[in-house]
């Protein structure tokens, strides 16, 4: 349903993309616009600098992404002159942080187009703000999860939070070329305005604690690859210690497993007793050469409480 909204200073026209005829005959829109509209699945955005002696800029943006459906998303198609902002499949519905009223006398202080459409865009970096939020609060979890259980789920809930920091950094990124995009268009009284400004530090704000968030998550897979590592090399230096140490008792054991029919040491009568004695004696000359190269490491010692390396 087309929703026509005449504030005191600049129009803006919501429409369904089943009613683009409707709005080709009541505004003066290039018809290459609704055709790229029709088409576009994806984030996209153009400059031109002159339609109709008016500065415009077009495009569309993905502002809702489903982290495990890549298919499951919400985009908006926009139309930006400097009195009148066009959008098709926005709706008040999208804003999670601020109810129609409040956001419609928002809109009607604004002095232009422009402006207005800053505003919104304001309000949907607001809403990626709070799921930024959540995510700390979850990543906190994780740290401290890390720690206390290391262990495969662990690894699979980092790259999950890594996963949902870079979809919420695909959002971001379409909106930051926006800023730039106004910001290269020089709409006259806009880019040093304080709807402009605000705006510009709530998507820098966002953008700061992605990437700190991302790098927090990169440490953290680094030390899940440390810790692989090191409990990697522990398990194959244990099975070495364990062969070395047991190498004399299956040497003389396949020595004296033959089945030859001359095996003197058959008819020894202490030869039970001697071959016990050789296996106890070179194993243990083996334990302690190897001990005193200090080839064992910290087999041997016990695992605090709490570490990492368990």
């Amino acid at each position: 349903m087309e929703r026509n909204i005449n504030f005191d200073k600049w129009k803006w026209v919501q429409v369904n993309k089943n009613e683009l005829n409707a709005v080709w005959e009541q505004e003066t829109i290039p018809s290459g616009w609704l055709t790229t509209v029709r088409k576009n699945k994806t984030n996209c955005i153009r400059v031109h600098g002159c339609i109709n002696e008016e500065k415009v800029v077009n495009g569309s943006l993905i502002y809702k992404q489903n982290v495990d459906e890549e298919e499951d998303h919400q985009l908006f198609h926009f139309y930006l002159t400097g009195n009148t902002l066009i959008t098709i499949d926005l709706e008040f519905t999208s804003f999670n942080q601020m109810s129609p009223e409040v956001m419609l006398r928002q809109l009607n202080k604004t002095e232009n187009a422009v402006d207005g459409f800053l505003f919104l865009l304001g309000e949907l970096v607001n809403d990626i703000l709070v799921e930024i939020d959540q995510f700390e609060e979850s990543l906190h979890k994780l740290m401290w999860g890390v720690k206390k259980r290391n262990e495969m789920r662990i690894l699979e809930l980092v790259f999950r939070q890594r996963h949902e920091l870079l979809v919420s950094k695909n959002l971001l990124i379409p909106i930051q070329e926006l800023k730039m995009t106004i910001e290269e268009i020089d709409f006259l009284q806009v880019n040093n305005g304080e709807i402009f400004i605000r705006t510009c530090k709530r998507i820098d704000r966002a953008h700061v604690l992605l990437r700190e968030y991302e790098q927090e998550l990169d440490s953290m897979i680094h030390l899940e690859e440390v810790i692989s590592s090191h409990r990697g090399n522990e398990i194959m230096k244990t099975l070495t210690v364990l062969m070395i140490i047991f190498t004399p008792i299956m040497a003389l054991g396949a020595l004296w497993g033959m089945n030859f029919k001359h095996m003197p040491e058959l008819e020894w009568r202490y030869g039970y007793l001697v071959s016990l004695m050789l296996i106890v004696f070179s194993t243990a000359l083996l334990y302690g050469y190897i001990k005193t190269k200090g080839w064992t490491g910290d087999l041997l010692k016990g695992r605090k409480r709490g570490s990492f390396f368990k």
